[in-house]
């Protein structure tokens, strides 16, 4: 936790997230040196909204087995089949692996997603997980992710709270880290990333509060002075984007949110704690990110994002999932998913997690699964959806879809309609002034909306 020493030497609480030098131009604490001022320019536009409605989006880094997790093939052939076992469910009829205990005694509470598909070439990338849409044929600036989106439309709900925070931490191969890019929507709608490269320089001793102010005086004296000299007023409004940038940095909210131990020890002990190294050039396995998601939801966070592992398992994919991943994937997010309704959240805050495709049926002579574009799975909850029920099923390969595709953008379109956005009405414009609807023709899936 952050301390700032006043001139009586006692301890004040402030903020997780800056540097002493970073105080007088409110510093890079996200990715590629963006500032919180640049953070908020979205409500500068759209103004603060009531609504407390929120997502969680949990990037399962690299793709997960599908037909290992939620659609097990029992009466496929043995190299296709593999070790997983069926596990019964709360809910009568649904079956998940037996890795997956505590999603199993839940089940009620989630929708498990078996034909998932529209990533076009099986290539790693988070891309189409955080803006329902493949990297091809962008327009000027690229598509923003679905985090961008919502800050830019909804801004943030309380204004000492960032809308969108991104939890991934940077990986070897960068879109394992990316907490999901603003694309048009520009840098003041990115993530704000505690877990990013800034948060080792995220530091703030030896300050005195009314040092602080000083600072804060002579930063608006400072901007004032470009804004006046600046013919072409593109300074305009800058020293109430910093002020509230100021506040994000001010606020305890925000701090307190971060800091997991304010929380109840026995919650933690429900989370766990996984692992907070990377995973090979993955993510890492961190447990207190989901819990660190619902916090700041709960503090006022519109969208949270995190990944976890590496689940590129060309070989060794049943030790890998039994050993290394889904026993703690598990732990992680059905503690979230119960949490969510233990605190009665669970009706506005929508959870997915997912990867951006599947992996193929046959397994190959290394014990592991390859890329497999054509079907993957994921799994959602909360929200206000219809839970309790499996939608899309595929062939007895599991390599084919048989019945009910689901485009990605399908699902982001029910994560807006979830915000009280209609992505089918509602645009945002890019770099060059042409107007785009948040997804491209896909409804929001009628099963899940009440």
């Amino acid at each position: 936790m952050l301390s700032i020493h006043s001139a009586a030497k006692k301890a004040t609480r402030l903020c997780d997230g800056i540097s002493r030098r970073e105080v007088l131009k409110i510093g890079a604490l996200g990715m590629g040196g963006l500032t919180l001022p640049q953070l908020l320019q979205a409500e500068a536009a759209a103004g603060i909204r009531g609504s407390q409605k929120s997502i969680i989006m949990i990037y399962m880094v690299g793709a997960p087995p599908h037909q290992d997790m939620y659609d097990l093939k029992m009466d496929a052939p043995s190299e296709i089949r593999g070790e997983s076992r069926p596990m019964a469910t709360n809910v009568p009829g649904i079956q998940i692996s037996e890795l997956m205990p505590g999603i199993a005694k839940i089940m009620d509470k989630c929708v498990p997603l078996r034909s998932v598909y529209g990533s076009p070439n099986g290539a790693h990338d988070s891309f189409i997980c955080y803006t329902g849409r493949p990297t091809q044929n962008q327009p000027p600036g690229g598509w923003p992710s679905i985090g961008s989106t919502i800050s830019q439309l909804q801004g943030p709900a309380d204004p000492s709270v960032p809308p969108f925070v991104g939890l991934s931490p940077d990986a070897g191969h960068p879109p394992y880290g990316s907490p999901g890019l603003p694309g048009f929507l520009g840098v003041g709608n990115a993530a704000f990333r505690p877990s990013g490269p800034a948060e080792k320089s995220m530091v703030l001793s030896d300050i005195t509060l009314d040092r602080m102010k000083d600072r804060k005086q002579l930063l608006q004296s400072f901007d004032r002075f470009r804004r006046d000299a600046d013919a072409s007023r593109t300074m305009e409004g800058i020293d109430q984007m910093y002020g509230q940038a100021m506040d994000i940095l001010s606020s305890g909210r925000l701090a307190d949110a971060l800091d997991l131990s304010k929380e109840d020890p026995a919650t933690r002990e429900r989370y766990g704690k996984g692992s907070p190294a990377k995973y090979g050039d993955g993510a890492p396995r961190n447990l207190e990110h989901f819990l660190m998601a619902r916090r700041l939801v709960e503090a006022g966070a519109r969208v949270v994002t995190l990944n976890f592992g590496r689940w590129d398992f060309h070989s060794r994919n049943f030790s890998e999932l039994r050993d290394t991943h889904l026993p703690w994937f598990d732990q992680g997010l059905s503690a979230l998913i119960e949490d969510l309704h233990d605190r009665g959240m669970a009706d506005d805050v929508s959870v997915v997690a997912w990867g951006e495709f599947g992996r193929t049926p046959k397994i190959n002579k290394d014990g592991g699964r390859d890329h497999w574009p054509r079907v993957g799975g994921g799994l959602l909850a909360g929200g206000g959806m219809k839970t309790g029920q499996v939608i899309g099923s595929t062939d007895r390969l599991g390599g084919e879809i048989d019945s009910r595709p689901i485009h990605f953008g399908e699902v982001h379109a029910t994560l807006y309609q979830n915000m009280g956005i209609n992505p089918h009405s509602t645009m945002v414009r890019d770099f060059a002034g042409r107007p785009h609807f948040l997804v491209d023709n896909h409804p929001a899936m009628p099963e899940l909306i009440g």
